[in-house]
Formats: C-alpha cells, structure tokens, sequence
C-alpha cells in the first residue's frame, strides 16, 4: 500500500520532485535500488518474487511509478503489476501511447496507479476506474485509491510538499524531504475511508510510514530531476520499522 507525493514543473531549480514510500509485507523478497543487469538503464529496486518493481527511472529520464488499488474482494488477475513500471521503462513509446495500450488490456492486472512519463510531461492512469489524468504543475499524491483522493495520508503528503516547495524555491533539501515519510500519525477514525479491510486495519494504513507485525513501510525514495537534467536518486531502506540503508545514485540524462 505505497505512497507516492510528487511535485511537478513548479520548482525554479527542479522539474520533478518526488517523495515516495514503499508498503509490503516483511516476508517478500526484495533488492535494494541498483541498475539491473538485464536492464542496464533500469534503476530501481526489484520485487525479487515476480521480478517487477514499483518506481523507478532510466538512464534517458522515463520515469514511472505504481501503487495498488486497494480492494480486498478483487479476484486474482493472470499478470503482475511491476511489469507496469518496468515495461515503460525499458522501451522508446510516449506515455500516452503507453497508457492507451494498457486501458484496452485494463482487466488483466490487479487495481493500480500507474504515473508515467519524465520531466516534461507526466501521466497518471487508475485501471478500476478507467481514469486518465494529464498531470499539471503543483504537487500531487497518490495511494490506494486514484490520484489526489481525500485519504488522510493522501492529503497530508500532498500538503506537506505545496507547502515545502512555496518555503524552498530555490533549493530543497533531501534529509527534509525524507523526513515527510517518516510520519507514523494514524488519522482520526472519522476521516478513515471505508476499504473493505476492517476499521483497524484502516487504523493501521493511514499513517504514512506503516509498521505493524509481518507488514509496512520496507523503502523511502526520493527522486530529483533538476532543469539540466540532472538525476539524483536516494532510496532508503527498512526492517520492520528501523533504518537498514542508503543508496544513492547521480546521473545527467
């Protein structure tokens, strides 16, 4: 249950902020951000169960990131969501084009967001609803429902960014922007949405860094595309709630 905050085409210095968590279970098998060998221009961590990934970026600027519809009654679907993100990212198609061949295949993969594009242009797609949304400058969150819900969490990172963004505009600093991810404030039961997951489960997912047995928060990302094109890529990891570690990677597309 992942969030992703982003600010897009509003920063002087930067044309793509984004400021993103990474909710899994404890038990499934990941690897750390890398660029992959069978994918050299790839960057991004790999769910090493299905072989796809969440959020990522390439060598050239595509930039792509996936969070789960969440709906408890959805029946299993024939193919994995990380494809979503990894395809994007490693063929020459325009987002548009992207988006319009995965809404004539929407059924065949589990709920999800999907945001593709790079510093010039962004897109976000939601396969339950068939939504296409052109994203336009300011800042944006996205989790388990569509893009700018009125979840809790939703509002809390998108506001949290609007605003750091109007009180940096010449620079932004990344310890700052991680430390929006560390929040583990649980929303008042009157704002929860109603999910089909149980009152305290709903408790339990609507802070923005989650920790609860077997579940939560496994990575924190931080992606900067600055107005040269410059690439500065920060993961962060955890185990069960505790910091693991840091990798970071630079690069000009």
């Amino acid at each position: 249950m992942c969030l992703v905050n982003f600010n897009f085409q509003q920063h002087s210095k930067y044309k793509l902020i984004v400021v993103a968590n990474r909710d899994e279970e404890y038990g499934r098998p990941t690897q750390a951000a890398h660029f992959w060998e069978d994918e050299p221009n790839l960057l991004a961590g790999r769910d090493l169960l299905q072989k796809g990934t969440w959020l990522g970026i390439s060598k050239n600027g595509r930039f792509a990131a996936l969070t789960n519809y969440r709906d408890p009654s959805e029946p299993p679907r024939p193919f994995s969501r990380g494809d979503l993100v990894r395809n994007f990212l490693t063929i020459d198609q325009t987002a548009a084009s992207y988006i319009s061949e995965l809404r004539q295949k929407r059924e065949l993969y589990g709920g999800y967001n999907l945001i593709v594009g790079n510093g010039e242009e962004l897109i976000h797609y939601n396969n339950v609803l068939d939504e296409t949304n052109i994203i336009t400058p300011g800042a944006h969150s996205v989790s388990n429902a569509s893009l700018n819900s009125p979840w809790p969490k939703v509002t809390k990172g998108r506001t949290r960014l609007q605003k750091y963004i109007d009180t940096h505009p010449e620079e932004v600093q990344i310890e700052e922007l991680f430390s929006f991810l560390l929040d583990r404030e649980q929303a008042p039961d009157a704002e929860l949405p109603s999910t089909g997951v149980g009152i305290e489960m709903e408790r339990n997912l609507s802070s923005l860094f989650i920790q609860i047995p077997d579940y939560g928060t496994r990575s924190s990302t931080v992606v900067l595309i600055d107005q040269q094109n410059n690439v500065t890529f920060v993961e962060r990891t955890y185990i069960e709630g505790e910091f693991d570690s840091e990798k970071q990677f630079s690069f000009q597309v």
